[in-house]
C-alpha cells in the first residue's frame, strides 16, 4: 500500500491484505475463507460509510483486528468459571477430568471397536460396557445412552406412548432452558398429556383414577429449576408403582444425574426410582454425574431394548467419544477414585481447597482484592435453592464493575465472573485447582503489579 500526498492510502485489494502480519495469527485460528469474508465485509463498510482515501493503514488495521477478533471470540475456548455456579450450562456444565480425557485419547485419535466384535470380526452393538456400568450404578437392568436428556425424554415417549395418553402432574410440566416443555415434548412426540393434580398437590389417586384403556404411561418430572413450597404434597412413588395396572409403564425424568454422591440431601438419587419400582430413569451425563453431554436411561431390559430399536434412535446415539469418556467415567466411580467425580462433588465436599485457593489470590492481589465470604450453587437445574459455602475474591478496582467484568472476558484465558454490591468478584468454587497460577498471572498484569 502506498500512501498519497496527505500521508493517507488507497484501499487495498482483498488478497494484499491477507499477506499483512497482523491477519496472520487469525488466518492460523479462523482459517483463511472466514478472515477472507471478515477483510471483504471491512472493506465494503468502509466504501459505504467513509472516503476511502481518508482511511490510514493504522485504522484500516485496527477495522480488521476488531472484526477478526469479534469472530473469534466466537470460536469454542476455555474459560475460568469464577462465578459460583459449578455446573454452569453457559459455561460447558461439568469439565471433563484430565485423567479422564487422557485415558481415552487412543480409542478417540486411532481407530476403535465402535459397532465390531473382536470375539468373531462381525458388526455389534456400539454401546461397549456402558449398559452394564449403568445398570451396576442404579441397580436397573439395562442402561443406554442418548445425545442429551430432551432426547431421553422424547424418545420414550414417542415409542412407549406414541398414539396413546401420558398422564403428567399440573406440577411437573415444567419449562427448562431453550424452551424446552414438556407439554410440547408430549405433543411432538404423538403422545396425548393427561394432566392431573395441582400446580402443588397431586396424590397417587390422582394419578391412578386418570387411567383409562388408552393409558400407556405415567409420566413423573422432576423439577429442575425451581422449587415449591408451603402446602405442598407429592405421590409416593412406591404406592403408584404397586398400584399401576402392567400394562401402563412408570417413568421418571430424575434431571440431575444424582447417584453415589452423598452432598445433596434434598435430591432423589436415580437408584432410589429404580428400587421403588419405575420402569424407567432418565437422566443427565454432564451434570452431577461429571460426563459428556448425554442423555442416559436406565430401566427394565425389555423396555430399554424396545427404546434402542426406535428408528429416532440412530439420529440420537452418540459417538465413540462420549461413550468412551462415559466408560472410564463409570468405571472409576464404581471404583470409588477421586477421578469419577464428578466437579459439583469435588467442588462441595472440597470447601477447604476453595478457601485455600482464594486466600492464595487474594494474597497475590494485595490492595487490590479483598477477601469476601460467598455462596455457590449446582446449577445446571439441580438444587435450584440449595447453597453452600464458597469464598470470593473482590477485586478493588477503580473502574466501572461492567468494565471490569468486560476486561476479564478479554484475557488471553477469559475470566468469567459476577458482580455483587456494585464491586466484582471471583467467586472461587468452581475455579480449577491448576487455573490458580494463570488465574494470578493474568490479574496481576492487568493491575499493574
Amino acid at each position: 500500500m502506498s500512501p498519497n500526498p496527505k500521508g493517507f492510502v488507497r484501499l487495498p485489494q482483498v488478497e494484499q491484505l491477507l499477506q499483512e502480519p497482523v491477519l496472520a495469527p487469525y488466518i492460523s485460528q479462523l482459517s483463511r475463507p472466514l478472515v477472507t469474508d471478515v477483510v471483504r465485509r471491512v472493506l465494503s463498510s468502509i466504501r459505504q460509510n467513509a472516503v476511502a482515501s481518508d482511511i490510514t493503514t493504522e485504522v484500516l488495521h485496527q477495522h480488521l483486528v476488531y472484526g477478526c477478533q469479534a469472530l473469534l471470540n466466537q470460536r469454542h475456548t476455555r474459560v475460568i468459571n469464577a462465578t459460583g455456579t459449578v455446573v454452569h450450562t453457559n459455561l460447558g456444565r461439568s469439565p471433563i477430568d484430565p485423567a479422564l480425557w487422557d485415558a481415552v485419547a487412543a480409542v478417540n485419535t486411532g481407530y476403535c471397536n465402535l459397532e465390531i466384535k473382536l470375539s468373531d470380526g462381525k458388526r455389534g452393538q456400539r454401546k461397549g460396557i456402558v449398559s452394564q456400568l449403568l445398570a451396576s450404578l442404579t441397580g436397573a437392568e439395562e442402561g443406554m445412552v442418548v445425545n442429551n436428556n430432551a432426547a431421553s425424554v422424547y424418545l420414550l415417549l414417542n415409542e412407549l406412548a406414541r398414539g396413546k395418553e401420558v398422564i403428567v402432574s399440573r406440577g411437573e410440566q415444567i419449562q427448562i432452558g431453550g424452551g424446552f416443555r414438556i407439554p410440547d415434548i408430549l405433543a411432538l412426540s404423538g403422545a396425548t398429556l393427561v394432566e392431573v393434580g395441582t400446580t402443588n398437590i397431586t396424590t397417587a389417586d390422582d394419578y391412578l383414577n386418570a387411567i383409562t384403556d388408552n393409558t400407556a404411561m405415567v409420566l413423573m418430572v422432576h423439577c429442575s429449576n425451581f422449587v415449591v413450597r408451603g402446602f405442598t404434597e407429592s405421590a409416593d412413588i412406591r404406592e403408584v408403582a404397586r398400584r399401576l395396572p402392567e400394562s401402563v409403564v412408570l417413568a421418571v425424568d430424575q434431571g440431575s444425574g444424582l447417584s453415589t454422591e452423598k452432598f445433596a440431601a434434598n435430591e432423589t438419587p436415580m437408584n432410589h426410582y429404580i428400587r421403588a419400582g419405575a420402569d424407567l430413569v432418565c437422566f443427565s451425563g454432564d451434570k452431577i454425574l461429571g460426563g459428556p453431554q448425554a442423555g442416559i436411561i436406565c430401566g427394565r431390559r425389555e423396555l430399554v431394548q424396545k427404546l434402542e430399536k426406535n428408528p429416532m434412535m440412530r439420529a440420537f446415539r452418540p459417538g465413540r467419544m462420549v461413550y468412551s469418556l462415559l466408560e472410564e467415567l463409570l468405571v472409576r466411580k464404581l471404583n470409588r477414585t477421586p477421578e469419577g467425580q464428578g466437579v459439583a462433588e469435588k467442588s462441595v465436599t472440597g470447601q477447604e481447597g476453595i478457601e485455600q485457593r482464594a486466600q492464595q489470590l487474594a494474597a497475590a492481589l494485595g490492595s487490590f482484592s479483598r477477601l469476601v465470604p460467598a455462596q455457590m450453587v449446582v446449577g445446571g437445574g439441580t438444587l435450584p435453592d440449595e447453597f453452600f459455602p464458597s469464598w470470593s475474591v473482590e477485586l478493588q478496582v477503580n473502574k466501572p464493575s461492567e468494565q471490569v467484568l468486560s476486561d476479564l472476558r478479554a484475557m488471553p484465558l477469559p475470566v468469567i465472573g459476577v458482580i455483587r454490591n456494585d464491586r466484582v468478584q471471583l467467586n472461587m468454587a468452581a475455579v480449577l485447582p491448576r487455573e490458580l497460577p494463570v488465574l494470578t498471572d493474568q490479574l496481576r498484569s492487568y493491575l499493574g503489579l
